[in-house]
Protein backbone atom coordinates (compact mmCIF):
# COMPACT_ATOMS: atom_id res chain seq x y z
CA UNK A 1 0.00 0.00 0.00
CA UNK A 2 1.64 3.23 -1.19
CA UNK A 3 0.59 5.62 1.60
CA UNK A 4 3.55 8.01 1.32
CA UNK A 5 3.42 8.07 -2.48
CA UNK A 6 -0.27 8.92 -2.32
CA UNK A 7 0.32 11.73 0.19
CA UNK A 8 3.16 13.09 -1.94
CA UNK A 9 0.80 13.40 -4.92
CA UNK A 10 -1.51 15.65 -2.89
CA UNK A 11 -0.25 19.26 -2.62
CA UNK A 12 0.82 19.64 0.99
CA UNK A 13 -0.49 16.13 1.59
CA UNK A 14 1.89 15.31 4.44
CA UNK A 15 0.31 18.16 6.38
CA UNK A 16 -3.20 18.53 4.92
CA UNK A 17 -4.39 14.93 5.16
CA UNK A 18 -3.39 14.34 8.82
CA UNK A 19 -4.73 17.76 9.84
CA UNK A 20 -8.14 17.34 8.20
CA UNK A 21 -8.44 13.73 9.36
CA UNK A 22 -7.85 14.81 12.94
CA UNK A 23 -10.28 17.74 12.59
CA UNK A 24 -13.03 15.36 11.47
CA UNK A 25 -12.31 13.07 14.43
CA UNK A 26 -12.28 16.00 16.85
CA UNK A 27 -15.60 17.30 15.51
CA UNK A 28 -17.45 13.97 15.33
CA UNK A 29 -15.90 12.09 18.24
CA UNK A 30 -13.74 14.47 20.29
CA UNK A 31 -13.10 11.96 23.09
CA UNK A 32 -12.04 9.12 20.79
CA UNK A 33 -8.32 9.73 21.28
CA UNK A 34 -8.54 11.61 24.58
CA UNK A 35 -8.07 8.47 26.63
CA UNK A 36 -4.87 9.42 28.43
CA UNK A 37 -1.56 7.64 28.27
CA UNK A 38 0.70 7.60 25.25
CA UNK A 39 -2.26 7.74 22.84
CA UNK A 40 -3.45 11.15 24.00
CA UNK A 41 0.09 12.37 24.53
CA UNK A 42 1.03 11.68 20.92
CA UNK A 43 -2.15 12.27 18.93
CA UNK A 44 -3.77 15.11 20.93
CA UNK A 45 -1.35 16.94 23.21
CA UNK A 46 1.90 16.78 21.25
CA UNK A 47 1.63 19.75 18.87
CA UNK A 48 3.69 22.22 20.91
CA UNK A 49 6.40 19.71 21.79
CA UNK A 50 6.71 18.37 18.24
CA UNK A 51 6.78 21.86 16.72
CA UNK A 52 9.46 22.85 19.24
CA UNK A 53 11.52 19.81 18.20
CA UNK A 54 10.93 20.68 14.53
CA UNK A 55 12.22 24.21 15.19
CA UNK A 56 15.28 22.84 16.97
CA UNK A 57 16.05 20.58 13.99
CA UNK A 58 15.50 23.55 11.68
CA UNK A 59 17.71 25.80 13.80
CA UNK A 60 20.54 23.30 13.43
CA UNK A 61 20.48 23.86 9.65
CA UNK A 62 21.09 27.60 10.00
CA UNK A 63 24.60 28.71 9.21
CA UNK A 64 25.42 31.78 11.27
CA UNK A 65 26.97 33.35 8.20
CA UNK A 66 23.53 33.38 6.55
CA UNK A 67 21.29 34.14 9.53
CA UNK A 68 20.53 37.64 8.25
CA UNK A 69 18.53 36.20 5.35
CA UNK A 70 16.19 34.36 7.72
CA UNK A 71 15.66 37.45 9.84
CA UNK A 72 14.98 39.51 6.73
CA UNK A 73 12.35 37.05 5.52
CA UNK A 74 10.73 36.90 8.96
CA UNK A 75 10.60 40.69 9.28
CA UNK A 76 9.13 40.98 5.78
CA UNK A 77 6.41 38.43 6.53
CA UNK A 78 5.60 40.06 9.86
CA UNK A 79 5.36 43.55 8.36
CA UNK A 80 3.28 42.44 5.34
CA UNK A 81 0.80 40.53 7.47
CA UNK A 82 0.42 43.38 9.96
CA UNK A 83 0.09 46.19 7.40
CA UNK A 84 -2.62 44.37 5.44
CA UNK A 85 -4.58 43.40 8.55
CA UNK A 86 -4.32 46.86 10.09
CA UNK A 87 -5.40 48.50 6.82
CA UNK A 88 -8.53 46.35 6.57
CA UNK A 89 -9.26 47.06 10.23
CA UNK A 90 -8.99 50.78 9.61
CA UNK A 91 -11.37 50.56 6.64
CA UNK A 92 -13.80 48.60 8.81
CA UNK A 93 -13.74 51.27 11.52
CA UNK A 94 -14.20 54.06 8.99
CA UNK A 95 -17.29 52.47 7.42
CA UNK A 96 -18.76 50.65 10.41
CA UNK A 97 -22.49 51.09 11.00
CA UNK A 98 -24.29 52.15 14.15
CA UNK A 99 -23.99 48.60 15.46
CA UNK A 100 -20.20 48.84 15.26
CA UNK A 101 -19.97 46.28 12.44
CA UNK A 102 -18.76 46.53 8.83
CA UNK A 103 -20.43 44.09 6.44
CA UNK A 104 -21.39 42.08 9.49
CA UNK A 105 -17.79 41.89 10.72
CA UNK A 106 -16.45 43.33 13.97
CA UNK A 107 -13.42 45.52 13.12
CA UNK A 108 -11.54 44.19 16.13
CA UNK A 109 -12.10 40.66 14.80
CA UNK A 110 -10.66 41.67 11.43
CA UNK A 111 -7.49 43.01 12.99
CA UNK A 112 -7.11 40.08 15.39
CA UNK A 113 -7.60 37.47 12.66
CA UNK A 114 -5.66 39.11 9.84
CA UNK A 115 -2.58 40.26 11.80
CA UNK A 116 -2.17 36.97 13.65
CA UNK A 117 -0.99 33.73 12.01
CA UNK A 118 -0.99 30.02 12.74
CA UNK A 119 2.66 29.24 13.43
CA UNK A 120 2.15 25.48 13.28
CA UNK A 121 0.49 25.71 9.89
CA UNK A 122 3.25 27.99 8.60
CA UNK A 123 5.94 25.61 9.84
CA UNK A 124 4.21 22.62 8.23
CA UNK A 125 3.77 24.30 4.85
CA UNK A 126 7.24 25.82 4.76
CA UNK A 127 8.68 22.53 5.98
CA UNK A 128 7.42 20.99 2.75
CA UNK A 129 8.00 23.82 0.26
CA UNK A 130 10.66 26.04 1.84
CA UNK A 131 14.33 25.79 2.73
CA UNK A 132 16.10 26.07 6.08
CA UNK A 133 16.25 29.87 5.89
CA UNK A 134 12.51 30.04 5.25
CA UNK A 135 11.76 27.77 8.20
CA UNK A 136 13.99 29.82 10.49
CA UNK A 137 12.01 32.95 9.59
CA UNK A 138 9.42 31.69 12.08
CA UNK A 139 11.61 33.01 14.90
CA UNK A 140 10.36 36.55 14.22
CA UNK A 141 6.77 35.56 13.43
CA UNK A 142 6.25 34.71 17.09
CA UNK A 143 5.76 38.46 17.57
CA UNK A 144 2.28 38.27 16.03
CA UNK A 145 1.05 35.79 18.65
CA UNK A 146 -1.50 37.23 21.04
CA UNK A 147 -3.01 40.73 21.19
CA UNK A 148 0.18 42.81 20.98
CA UNK A 149 0.14 43.71 17.28
CA UNK A 150 -3.64 44.10 17.34
CA UNK A 151 -3.19 46.62 20.13
CA UNK A 152 -0.50 48.44 18.17
CA UNK A 153 -2.82 48.70 15.17
CA UNK A 154 -5.65 50.07 17.29
CA UNK A 155 -3.38 52.62 18.94
CA UNK A 156 -1.95 53.84 15.64
CA UNK A 157 -5.25 54.98 14.19
CA UNK A 158 -6.60 56.28 17.44
CA UNK A 159 -9.12 53.60 18.34
CA UNK A 160 -7.53 53.39 21.78
CA UNK A 161 -4.38 54.35 23.62
CA UNK A 162 -1.45 52.03 23.93
CA UNK A 163 -1.85 49.52 26.76
CA UNK A 164 1.20 48.00 28.37
CA UNK A 165 1.49 44.46 29.65
CA UNK A 166 -0.12 42.58 26.75
CA UNK A 167 3.15 41.43 25.22
CA UNK A 168 5.59 39.28 27.17
CA UNK A 169 9.24 39.29 26.11
CA UNK A 170 9.61 36.01 27.99
CA UNK A 171 6.96 34.39 25.75
CA UNK A 172 8.86 35.53 22.67
CA UNK A 173 12.15 34.15 24.01
CA UNK A 174 10.39 30.88 24.86
CA UNK A 175 9.49 30.47 21.17
CA UNK A 176 12.94 31.50 19.98
CA UNK A 177 15.03 29.34 22.34
CA UNK A 178 14.60 25.94 20.57
CA UNK A 179 15.81 27.53 17.33
CA UNK A 180 18.81 29.04 19.13
CA UNK A 181 19.70 25.70 20.77
CA UNK A 182 19.54 23.97 17.39
CA UNK A 183 21.58 26.73 15.78
CA UNK A 184 24.32 26.39 18.40
CA UNK A 185 24.44 22.60 18.02
CA UNK A 186 24.53 22.76 14.23
CA UNK A 187 27.26 25.37 14.10
CA UNK A 188 29.42 23.58 16.66
CA UNK A 189 29.19 20.18 14.97
CA UNK A 190 28.49 19.44 11.29
CA UNK A 191 27.65 15.82 12.16
CA UNK A 192 24.99 17.01 14.62
CA UNK A 193 23.59 19.29 11.92
CA UNK A 194 23.28 16.34 9.52
CA UNK A 195 21.74 14.16 12.25
CA UNK A 196 19.06 16.71 13.18
CA UNK A 197 18.28 17.44 9.55
CA UNK A 198 16.75 13.96 9.26
CA UNK A 199 14.11 14.81 11.86
CA UNK A 200 12.51 17.84 10.18
CA UNK A 201 10.30 16.25 7.53
CA UNK A 202 9.38 13.22 9.64
CA UNK A 203 7.74 15.39 12.31
CA UNK A 204 5.34 17.25 9.98
CA UNK A 205 2.46 14.72 9.71
CA UNK A 206 2.55 14.06 13.46
CA UNK A 207 2.25 17.65 14.66
CA UNK A 208 -0.21 18.36 11.83
CA UNK A 209 -2.49 15.65 13.23
CA UNK A 210 -2.17 17.08 16.74
CA UNK A 211 -3.02 20.56 15.38
CA UNK A 212 -6.10 19.06 13.72
CA UNK A 213 -7.25 17.72 17.08
CA UNK A 214 -7.65 21.34 18.14
CA UNK A 215 -9.99 22.17 15.25
CA UNK A 216 -13.76 21.89 15.62
CA UNK A 217 -15.78 22.40 12.45
CA UNK A 218 -18.76 23.64 14.52
CA UNK A 219 -16.84 26.89 15.05
CA UNK A 220 -17.60 27.73 11.41
CA UNK A 221 -21.33 27.38 12.07
CA UNK A 222 -21.18 29.46 15.24
CA UNK A 223 -19.18 32.20 13.55
CA UNK A 224 -21.70 32.37 10.73
CA UNK A 225 -21.09 33.78 7.29
CA UNK A 226 -19.10 36.68 8.71
CA UNK A 227 -16.52 34.35 10.23
CA UNK A 228 -16.16 32.46 6.96
CA UNK A 229 -15.71 35.73 5.05
CA UNK A 230 -13.07 36.76 7.56
CA UNK A 231 -11.25 33.49 6.94
CA UNK A 232 -11.45 34.00 3.18
CA UNK A 233 -10.05 37.53 3.54
CA UNK A 234 -7.21 36.24 5.69
CA UNK A 235 -6.21 33.51 3.23
CA UNK A 236 -6.68 35.32 -0.06
CA UNK A 237 -5.69 38.86 0.96
CA UNK A 238 -2.87 38.40 3.46
CA UNK A 239 -1.69 35.18 1.80
CA UNK A 240 -1.65 36.74 -1.66
CA UNK A 241 0.05 39.87 -0.33
CA UNK A 242 2.82 37.72 1.13
CA UNK A 243 3.09 35.83 -2.16
CA UNK A 244 3.44 39.05 -4.16
CA UNK A 245 5.97 40.64 -1.80
CA UNK A 246 8.18 37.54 -1.70
CA UNK A 247 7.99 37.15 -5.46
CA UNK A 248 9.02 40.78 -5.91
CA UNK A 249 12.03 40.18 -3.63
CA UNK A 250 13.03 37.06 -5.64
CA UNK A 251 12.26 34.79 -2.70
CA UNK A 252 10.11 31.67 -2.74
CA UNK A 253 6.58 33.16 -2.99
CA UNK A 254 4.97 30.04 -1.47
CA UNK A 255 6.63 30.95 1.83
CA UNK A 256 5.03 34.39 1.69
CA UNK A 257 1.60 32.89 1.04
CA UNK A 258 2.02 30.45 3.96
CA UNK A 259 1.34 33.31 6.39
CA UNK A 260 -2.30 33.59 5.28
CA UNK A 261 -3.88 32.01 8.35
CA UNK A 262 -5.35 32.83 11.76
CA UNK A 263 -3.94 31.20 14.88
CA UNK A 264 -6.11 29.58 17.51
CA UNK A 265 -4.74 31.90 20.19
CA UNK A 266 -6.19 34.87 18.30
CA UNK A 267 -9.62 33.78 19.60
CA UNK A 268 -8.65 35.23 22.99
CA UNK A 269 -7.55 38.58 21.57
CA UNK A 270 -10.97 40.38 21.57
CA UNK A 271 -11.51 39.52 25.24
CA UNK A 272 -7.97 40.59 26.16
CA UNK A 273 -8.42 43.96 24.48
CA UNK A 274 -11.89 44.46 25.98
CA UNK A 275 -10.37 43.84 29.40
CA UNK A 276 -8.01 46.74 28.70
CA UNK A 277 -10.71 49.02 27.25
CA UNK A 278 -14.41 48.70 28.07
CA UNK A 279 -15.30 50.45 24.80
CA UNK A 280 -14.89 47.10 23.03
CA UNK A 281 -17.13 45.14 25.40
CA UNK A 282 -20.21 45.34 23.17
CA UNK A 283 -18.58 43.43 20.29
CA UNK A 284 -16.49 40.93 22.23
CA UNK A 285 -18.86 37.99 21.79
CA UNK A 286 -19.40 38.33 18.05
CA UNK A 287 -15.71 39.13 17.48
CA UNK A 288 -14.67 36.02 19.37
CA UNK A 289 -16.83 33.61 17.37
CA UNK A 290 -15.83 35.28 14.09
CA UNK A 291 -12.14 34.88 14.89
CA UNK A 292 -12.78 31.24 15.87
CA UNK A 293 -14.52 30.63 12.54
CA UNK A 294 -11.63 32.30 10.72
CA UNK A 295 -9.18 30.02 12.52
CA UNK A 296 -10.94 26.89 11.29
CA UNK A 297 -11.62 28.27 7.80
CA UNK A 298 -7.98 29.23 7.23
CA UNK A 299 -6.68 25.92 8.61
CA UNK A 300 -8.72 24.13 5.95
CA UNK A 301 -8.43 26.58 3.08
CA UNK A 302 -4.81 27.79 3.26
CA UNK A 303 -3.20 24.39 2.49
CA UNK A 304 -5.56 24.05 -0.49
CA UNK A 305 -4.65 27.56 -1.68
CA UNK A 306 -0.95 26.75 -1.29
CA UNK A 307 -1.51 23.60 -3.35
CA UNK A 308 -3.17 25.68 -6.07
CA UNK A 309 -0.25 28.15 -6.11
CA UNK A 310 2.30 25.34 -6.26
CA UNK A 311 0.54 23.75 -9.23
CA UNK A 312 0.38 27.15 -10.91
CA UNK A 313 4.13 27.63 -10.50
CA UNK A 314 4.81 24.12 -11.74
CA UNK A 315 2.83 24.87 -14.91
CA UNK A 316 5.13 27.86 -15.40
CA UNK A 317 8.19 25.62 -15.31
CA UNK A 318 9.18 25.69 -11.64
CA UNK A 319 9.84 22.62 -9.51
CA UNK A 320 10.20 22.13 -5.75
CA UNK A 321 13.10 19.94 -4.67
CA UNK A 322 14.67 19.64 -1.21
CA UNK A 323 13.01 22.79 0.01
CA UNK A 324 14.09 24.89 -2.97
CA UNK A 325 12.02 26.39 -5.77
CA UNK A 326 13.94 25.87 -9.00
CA UNK A 327 13.22 26.69 -12.64
CA UNK A 328 13.49 23.79 -15.06
CA UNK A 329 16.49 23.99 -17.34
CA UNK A 330 18.46 26.27 -15.04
Amino acid sequence: MKIKATLDRIPGGMMVVPLLTAAVINTVAPDLLRIGGFTQALFVDSASALIALFLLCTGAQINLRNVGVSLGKGATLLATKWVVGALFGLIAYMFAGDNGLWLGLAPIAIIAAMTNSNGGLFVALVGQYGNKEDRAAYSLLALNDGPFLTMVALSIFGAMGFVEGLFSPVAFIAVLLPIIVGMVLGNLDEDMRAFLDKGSLMLIPFFAFALGMGIDFTAIVQGGLGGIILGLLTVFVTGTAGYIVFKALKWNPIVGAAEGSTAGNAVATPAAIAAASASFASVVDIATVQVAASTVTTAILLPLYIGFLVKRLERKGFIFENGEMLQKGK
